[in-house]
């Protein structure tokens, strides 16, 4: 049984992330459009694949009967609060918060996948089927300015330490 709660636990983190990077993106196009017209083609690619994402979770937790986190509702806001704050900076800001949370998030996937591929086939494939994604926001954030430079230090510890918080209270809720 405890073998089970861990994999609906990390569907339901994994759904609430999907949920928060929803709301990242979200808000960073809304400024975007007006300020940083040139961001946006990009985000709206991976807003559109975090939508598929937050499908892929919702539905096998629905598949498995198992609730969504309670946290939702701070992933939300979270999310839109970060989007916020990184779109007005500007696009360094824009691509430093998507590297950062990318980079916390891809690390987290490759531990969910170890334990996934010795207890859950099932839940490995939801898994495996958000990485390449994941990866590939990682790596255009960092071709186009999101390296943790000195200047970007300061968003990199707040985009990764926020989703990590986040990772741990989704845990616990």
């Amino acid at each position: 049984m405890a073998t089970q709660q861990e994999v609906e636990r990390i569907l339901r983190v994994d759904h609430a992330g999907e949920r928060g990077a929803i709301s990242i993106y979200t808000m960073q196009i809304a400024i975007s459009k007006y300020l940083w017209p040139g961001c946006v083609p990009a985000l709206e690619e991976m807003l559109s694949h975090e939508k598929a994402h937050y499908l892929i979770f919702e539905a096998a937790l629905k598949k498995r009967n198992a609730r969504t986190c309670y946290a939702l509702p701070f992933w939300n806001f979270g999310g839109a609060a970060l989007g916020l704050i990184t779109a007005l900076f500007g696009p360094t800001a824009i691509w430093s918060c998507t590297a950062a949370v990318e980079s916390t998030v891809y690390k987290h996937l490759q531990e969910q996948i170890t334990f996934l591929k010795k207890h859950d086939k099932d839940a490995l494939l939801a898994v495996q089927a958000i990485e390449a994604d994941e990866k590939s926001h990682l790596e255009h954030a960092l071709k186009n300015g999101g390296k943790p430079a000195r200047t970007n230090k300061i968003i990199w510890a707040v985009g990764s330490s926020s989703t990590s918080v986040a990772i741990w209270l989704s845990r616990r809720l």
